[in-house]
This record gives C-alpha cells, sequence and structure tokens, in this order.
C-alpha cells in the first residue's frame, strides 16, 4: 500500500506530458512593421517601438500616445476625440483651466492626459511629448497680442516644440500649418505659418505639414460670425475668395495623416469641394436665418489703425491690422501638394451644412401661424364657439 501513492503520481505525470502540446510560436513581423495577417495586431514603428494597432473603441486597450499641442483650440477638440474614441492615450498640453475640461469625456477613464505647460518653457514642452509616438502642433494666433506675436508663437513655439519631438525621437510630428502659407505674402500671418513649417522641417525632416482652409462647425468663426453680428463690418466688399472645409474631414485627415507612415514628410492641403467669396457665404447665411445682415464697407485706410488701436486697448479680440490685410488675399493652393484625394476621402460642401449649423439663429416667428385668408375667415364664421357666445 505503500507504494499506491508513488505509482499513482508517476501516472498522472505521464499522462500530464501526454495531454500537454507545445504552444505555437509568436508570429514573426516583416522589416516594414506591418503585420503578416489579419490576425496580428503588433506593428513596429519606425524607431522600433511596438505598438498595439487595434479595431479601435472607447474601450480599446492598446493604441497610440498622441500629444496635441494647442488642442482647446477649434480644431484640437475633434482631432482629441477621433483619437480617444479610438482607444489612443491622448496628451493634451494645457495653459487654461477652463479651457480644456470638455475634453476629458472624448475618451475612456485614463485616455485623456492633462499636462500644465508654456509655450515658453522647454521643460514643460519635453514632459508632454516624452512618452509619445505622435505629436500634433495645433498652436496658433489669428492676432497678436501683447504677450505673444505671430513670431514667438508660430515660430519660436513650433522651434521649441520641433527640438522636442527630435530629441525623444518621436515616431510622428504633425505641423498644422494654414492656406496660403508664403514667404512673401502682405500678411504677417502667413508669412510666419511658411517659416514656422520650415523650422519644423528642418529640426525634424520627417515632419508632415497639413494647410487646412477657413474652416466651418460648430464652434467656428466663419457661418456664426456671419449670423451673428448685426452689422457685418468689411474693407474689400468681402469679396476675399476661398474653398471652405468641414472640420470634421480636417480632423478624419489628421488621424489618418498620423496613423499613416507613408505620408512622412509630405504636405497636405486640405480644402473643400467648392470656392466661395465671403459674400455669397454672406447671402446663404441669410437665406438660411431669414435674416438679412447690415453690410457696411470700410476704407482699409481707415478700418486697419482703428483695429490695431482698439487690439491694444481692449482685452477681448475685436480684430487686428493683419485681419485687414488678409481680407485682400484670396486663398492659394500649392498644386504640388496632396489632398484630400489622396488620403481616399471626399469633402463635404459648405451648403449642405448651414441648416444645421445655423438653424438656431432663426427668429421664432418663423414657427408661428401665418394669418388667416378671407377664405378661412368666412369658414371661421360659420362655427360658433364657446367663448364668443358668453
Amino acid at each position: 500500500m505503500a507504494g499506491t501513492p508513488a505509482r499513482t503520481m508517476a501516472f498522472q505525470r505521464q499522462l500530464c506530458r501526454a495531454t500537454t502540446t507545445t504552444p505555437p510560436p509568436p508570429p514573426s513581423l516583416p522589416p516594414s512593421g506591418n503585420p503578416p495577417s489579419p490576425h496580428c495586431n503588433i506593428a513596429i514603428t519606425r524607431t522600433g517601438k511596438p505598438i498595439i494597432r487595434i479595431s479601435g473603441g472607447r474601450s480599446s486597450l492598446g493604441g497610440h500616445t498622441a500629444t496635441v499641442f494647442g488642442a482647446t483650440g477649434f480644431l484640437g477638440r475633434y482631432i482629441v476625440n477621433r483619437l480617444a474614441r479610438a482607444g489612443c492615450t491622448v496628451v493634451v498640453p494645457f495653459r487654461d483651466e477652463y479651457a480644456k475640461r470638455h475634453l476629458k469625456v472624448s475618451g475612456d477613464l485614463g485616455r485623456v492626459v492633462f499636462i500644465e505647460y508654456d509655450l515658453r518653457n522647454t521643460t514643460s514642452i519635453e514632459e508632454s511629448v516624452r512618452h509619445s509616438d505622435i505629436v500634433y502642433n495645433l498652436v496658433g494666433r489669428d492676432y497678436e497680442t501683447k504677450n505673444f506675436d505671430f513670431d514667438s508663437v508660430h515660430v519660436e513655439g513650433t522651434r521649441r516644440i520641433a527640438e522636442a519631438v527630435a530629441k525623444y525621437d518621436v515616431d510622428r510630428f504633425v505641423q498644422v500649418s494654414s492656406h496660403s502659407a508664403n514667404p512673401q505674402s502682405p500678411s504677417k500671418f502667413y508669412r510666419t505659418k511658411y517659416h514656422g513649417e520650415q523650422v519644423a522641417k528642418e529640426i525634424f525632416p520627417e515632419t508632415t505639414v497639413v494647410r487646412p482652409a477657413p474652416m466651418f462647425g460648430f464652434e467656428d468663426r466663419l457661418l456664426h460670425r456671419l449670423a451673428n453680428a448685426t452689422n457685418l463690418l468689411s474693407c474689400n466688399n468681402m469679396q476675399e475668395r476661398f474653398w471652405p472645409v468641414h472640420c470634421i474631414d480636417v480632423g478624419a485627415a489628421l488621424e489618418q495623416i498620423g496613423l499613416d507612415d507613408s505620408t512622412v514628410g509630405q504636405t497636405y492641403e486640405l480644402h473643400g469641394p467648392k470656392e466661395y467669396n465671403m459674400m455669397e457665404l454672406k447671402e446663404m447665411v441669410d437665406r438660411e436665418i431669414l435674416k438679412t445682415r447690415r453690410h457696411i464697407n470700410v476704407p482699409k485706410a481707415i478700418m486697419a489703425p482703428l483695429t490695431e488701436i482698439m487690439n491694444k486697448v481692449l482685452w477681448w479680440p475685436v480684430g487686428s491690422r493683419d485681419e485687414v490685410e488678409r481680407e485682400y488675399l484670396d486663398q492659394v493652393i500649392d498644386k504640388n501638394a496632396k489632398t484630400f484625394e489622396d488620403l481616399d476621402m471626399e469633402p463635404a460642401d459648405i451648403a449642405n451644412f448651414t441648416f444645421k449649423y445655423l438653424q438656431h439663429y432663426r427668429s421664432s416667428a418663423y414657427y408661428d401661424l401665418p394669418p388667416m385668408t378671407e377664405r378661412e375667415k368666412r369658414e371661421e364664421k360659420k362655427y360658433l364657439h364657446v367663448l364668443d357666445d358668453q
């Protein structure tokens, strides 16, 4: 009886050896970094970092870590929302505590991380990018202030971000510039945007430059500016021409550009399918809101110095001399740059979204019943109403 437990244990070990199989080796990755089969979701980035590329989903585990500078602006919320809901970890550098709260719910718990930073503080910028493999720079200003002019934001700010990206050898850097960026432009805004592109490419040659056209959406300064103002002031009689683009299309394009390594070093012009001038958009807005906004054309010699003085005296944005200069400049598209077509995307036309974004500007009188016709009044007299018989 003493040998029975030993024989039993030996039999159990033999049974385990017979039923245990050797696990198959993990699939090997090709040098390109793409998975060899649809069942493999591991990718190797340009710097050799393994990334779990997932099909997407708000509560997905894996994906990229992306830093979005300027995420508290108009375009920033759309790229943060797309990345966070796809399962990526998004780092949002911020300056104002109240300007970033709406981004917290863009992703699942812990997917949107906030870091306080200053564009002149190199250490805070480096802390924002050191753990990321994609960096977006959306920082920009439409007008100069006493603390930040165009050069300090578009050129020097881009320089500090690009140096941090190069220091930590981040896989992808996407520099969001502006349409009509040109070193010979009469507008300082367009000149500094171009110099910012060159600085980013000089420090980080793999930089992808994106030049979006004037954007429209829920929080834009295009449709809402035309619909909200009682008096529209302009200098060029609202004749500047451009190709408005939907902000949602630009956000989707930025997500695709950041995740596609074939876009490295490319320049993209993201514009809408149709060209408009500002007067055509103004008439379109008036038809949609069933109102007519008064348009006043002010000579440039008066408007330019007036806005410059008001911009220095007042603490809320009222325009600037450079914005007046931009009214005389039509959008210029680089024919050598890539567009939505190279991303297999079709941009939407602004004419299809005016009701969606402007319906709340309509007067309540629009929903009232029209006055009764003479025939309806005669029909009404045939019936005895209780209140009329009191």
